[in-house]
């Protein structure tokens, strides 16, 4: 079973970049190759902890995000997400701002995928993972 957005309580219909960012984010964590229920444990962790912007993940610092994915069960890839997710919300706040933006900006779902896979660690599992519940068209016809 694929996990969806809602699953995780996050509610893409709204088109805020909190909500977004949400799916972003547990779509970084799911993206490797882990059990499905220890990602959405440690997704659901970083929540707990307030960890849902790329601002407040880059204030956290690597050793906290170690420390979350670990109470999430994440520790085979622990230090190595912590690294990515730190330097892929620095490259995301640099030049996009935001991930709404980065929807925002592309022309079609071809360029999208390839924006996202610009991001060092975001390869084409992740970026269909976050695809799957991002249709370019609509989301560009109801919150532009």
């Amino acid at each position: 079973m694929d996990i969806k957005s809602r699953d995780l309580g996050i509610n893409l219909n709204t088109g805020k970049d909190e909500e977004t960012f949400k799916w972003f984010l547990a779509c970084l964590l799911f993206g490797k190759p882990i059990q499905q229920g220890v990602a959405k444990q440690a997704y659901l962790e970083f929540i707990k902890v307030g960890l849902n912007s790329p601002e407040k993940i880059l204030a956290a610092g690597w050793d906290h995000l170690v420390a979350v994915l670990d109470r999430g069960h994440y520790v085979r890839y622990d230090f190595s997400t912590a690294t990515k997710l730190l330097s892929i919300c620095k490259k995301l706040t640099e030049s996009y701002g935001t991930i709404t933006n980065i929807i925002r900006s592309a022309n079609n779902e071809e360029e999208l995928n390839q924006r996202l896979q610009e991001f060092k660690g975001i390869g084409p599992v992740t970026a269909k993972i976050f695809l799957r519940e991002i249709s370019l068209e609509q989301w560009k016809k109801e919150f532009l």
